[in-house]
């Protein structure tokens, strides 16, 4: 009888934890200022979202930039995750970069904008 309670406890705990859809907080910024011509690293921080089924892309002019570098997977209170996606890069006049975020078959796009 207690095997079937501590079961039927969890079954709700992971129902509720599960249930809970949260979209993700998109910031997508420079290290350092943004210069054209000069080298830098563009940054994606994809936050507070669940569950954590979530892809990140960098993007130059659409397409996705080779060799970015993507953190693990980590959690915050309340069992929400956070990723950060980073590439080197030389922000060129005319060229846009952006972040594609895709969370629970939901695709959002934000655009990179220099200080120039």
């Amino acid at each position: 009888m207690r095997a079937l309670v501590s079961f039927a406890l969890f079954c709700v705990l992971y129902v509720t934890v599960q249930g809970k859809v949260s979209s993700p907080k998109i910031q997508l910024y420079s290290h350092n200022p943004g210069e054209y011509g000069k080298a830098n690293t563009l940054i994606c921080y994809v936050s507070a979202f669940h569950p954590p089924d979530i892809s990140i892309e960098l993007l130059k002019n659409g397409e996705p930039i080779p060799n970015a570098q993507q953190t693990d997977l980590a959690f915050e209170k309340g069992w929400q995750f956070h990723l950060t996606k980073s590439v080197s890069f030389t922000p060129q006049r005319d060229e846009e970069y952006s972040c594609s975020v895709r969370h629970m078959g939901t695709t959002k796009k934000i655009v990179w904008e220099s200080n120039m």
